[in-house]
């Protein structure tokens, strides 16, 4: 009996590729909390391993040293949170007046639609009069589209729970951690792995530094503003403001958001909402323009039509979870695919 040699080829064929991306894809939406969680621990534990290793380097040691920089962020963000909730808790006290007033704008932009309407019936064909306009209705809840890609109060409290423990254990176990990853790699290309590991956390490093430093300083430049124009709970509101004003391109028109609404229940002219308007967008400018560059362009090197189609996809994966992540994760890839053979040309793509 002959026998004939069988060779498997290690290439997959585009159906293949197309099944495993589809599969990636389903894994990501439906263990989006798993994965959301991960890379936010992965991200904070990137941003506290230099002081982690200036607390090494005086003789303290790893485990306690991330012991005590989680201890000390925890109490910031708590002290932070308290001051917020203070504040906070004052502007629902008065929430009633400025809910009167938005309902009362409702109600007017509503009378002047149906204003519109009805010109537009009357011009309208005769066939087409009697014929009332469609509406959606729209089943499901507001607080529906508040969780967008968090899912809901149970991954929110998945996150806050376990980002803590993931980043300890991230920080503590780093040497182990890292030489068990270079293990899975052949020794002929573990010098091109640590090459694109160094360059990956030396980019997500400066990303979550710059980052915090931009959001520092443009929450800082919207309370100067809302103090100027003696708008109620500038920090609140700037803290709101300067958060939204991160998000590229529609942070200049988010960021108006806050005051607008705070706004109404003080101002009756259209100036203070301009002066509002034309400040934000001129901090937006100024923070995507010149700061974001300076601290954080350098070590990503995506360009603009990558960073608008990661912010579109991950926005639609995750919802505004995912417009955090996007530059990031698609940072990530680039680092990867500059690393891997056959793989580069993608990664001068996005960074064309």
């Amino acid at each position: 009996m002959q026998t004939e040699d069988i060779q498997i080829s290690a290439r997959s064929n585009p159906s293949q590729r197309v099944i495993a991306l589809g599969i990636v894809f389903a894994f990501l939406y439906f263990a989006s909390s798993v994965v959301i969680t991960l890379l936010l621990a992965v991200l904070v534990a990137y941003f506290l391993d230099p002081v982690v290793g200036v607390l090494e380097k005086i003789r303290v040691p790893r485990a306690v040293g991330a012991l005590l920089v989680l201890l000390a962020v925890s109490s910031s963000v708590a002290g932070l949170g308290y001051l917020m909730a203070d504040r906070a808790e004052q502007f629902m006290d008065a929430w009633p007046r400025y809910s009167a007033e938005l309902r009362k704008a409702t109600t007017a932009l509503d009378r002047k639609l149906s204003v519109m309407e009805k010109q537009v019936e009357a011009i309208s064909p005769e066939p087409e009069r009697g014929r009332g306009p469609l509406r959606v209705i729209q089943e499901q809840p507001v607080r529906s589209w508040l969780f967008l890609g968090v899912g809901s109060i149970y991954s929110v409290l998945l996150v806050a729970t376990f980002v803590p423990f993931l980043v300890f254990f991230m920080l503590a176990g780093k040497r182990h951690i890292w030489r068990a990853t270079m293990n899975l790699f052949p020794d002929r290309s573990r010098p091109r792995v640590q090459e694109a590991l160094d360059q990956l956390s030396l980019m997500l490093r400066s990303f979550v530094a710059g980052n915090a430093v931009v959001a520092l300083i443009l929450m800082l430049l919207t309370w100067a503003l809302f103090l100027k124009m003696h708008l109620e709970y500038p920090f609140l509101i700037a803290c709101a403001s300067g958060l939204l004003n991160m998000v590229p391109y529609l942070g200049a028109v988010l960021a108006w958001l806050p005051p607008f609404l705070i706004g109404m229940a003080q101002w009756n002219s259209v100036g203070p909402y301009l002066w509002i308007a034309s400040g934000l967008l001129a901090i937006h400018l100024v923070g995507l323009n010149a700061l974001m560059p300076a601290m954080v362009g350098r070590r990503v090197h995506l360009n603009a039509l990558s960073v608008t189609v990661a912010l579109l996809f991950w926005g639609w994966l995750w919802g505004a979870i995912g417009l955090v992540l996007a530059i990031p994760i698609t940072a990530a890839i680039k680092v990867i695919c500059d690393h891997v053979d056959g793989w580069e040309p993608a990664g001068r793509w996005l960074g064309a």
